[in-house]
Parts: C-alpha cells; structure tokens; sequence
C-alpha cells in the first residue's frame, strides 16, 4: 500500500488550498481513508475521513471550512481547505486503515501513511 500527499504550501488566512492523496494498493471498500494533521508539539488530530461504507466523518472543528472528496477512477482523496486560519498551520497527512468504525478519528488506528504535506498559513 503506497499513498502519497501533495498541494501544500504557504498561504494567506482567509485563503483556500486544496490538498491530494494518490493511493494503490489498497481495496478501497475495506478501508477508511483519512486526513489528519500534526502542528508543531500537538498530536497528530482527525480532519475528515471516509469510512469503508463511504460515509465521511470531520473534526468538529473543521466541518463547514474542509471538505474531503475522492475520485475513484483515479485512486485520489483530496481535501479542500476554504477561509484558512493559522492555527491551520501543520503537516498534513493521508491515510488507510481497515479498523472498525468506532476507531476512526484514532491516529494510531491507521496503518498506511503517505509522507506529509506542509501547510503553512500567514496571518
């Protein structure tokens, strides 16, 4: 299983940007697909997710700004980002995993991780 991140870079608050995960190897039924994030001395922390039925599941404090979408035809997650704060400021990361539902937002749930992607927002 191999997932790669792309689309991050420095923006202004306010901006939006739109994040991409190229995945293979995977059975896409069989796994959550999620974005998460690390800030500097925080934990790695949930963005939005898709469950393996194809249900998507957001941070509550994300939902309404980011909006995670995939294209099946092409094996990509993307995750659109709108009105960025600073505090937006992190790696982001994609990643697969076939834990139960319940473990979803869980980090350490996850089995297969892409290599990050830094975003950085100005104020």
């Amino acid at each position: 299983v191999q997932l790669q991140a792309s689309g991050g870079g420095l923006v202004q608050a306010g901006d939006s940007l739109r994040l991409s995960c190229v995945f293979s190897g995977l059975i896409v039924r069989n796994n959550n697909l999620g974005w998460f994030r690390q800030a500097p001395g925080k934990e790695r922390e949930l963005v939005a997710a898709f469950t393996r039925s194809g249900n998507t599941r957001y941070a509550d404090s994300m939902k309404g700004r980011f909006t995670i979408s995939r294209d099946l035809s092409h094996n990509t997650m993307y995750l659109q980002m709108d009105s960025l704060k600073p505090e937006d400021t992190a790696v982001y990361y994609c990643a697969a995993g076939i834990q139960v539902l319940s473990a979803v937002a869980m980090s350490s749930a996850y089995r297969h991780w892409g290599q990050g992607t830094q975003v950085t927002v100005s104020s």
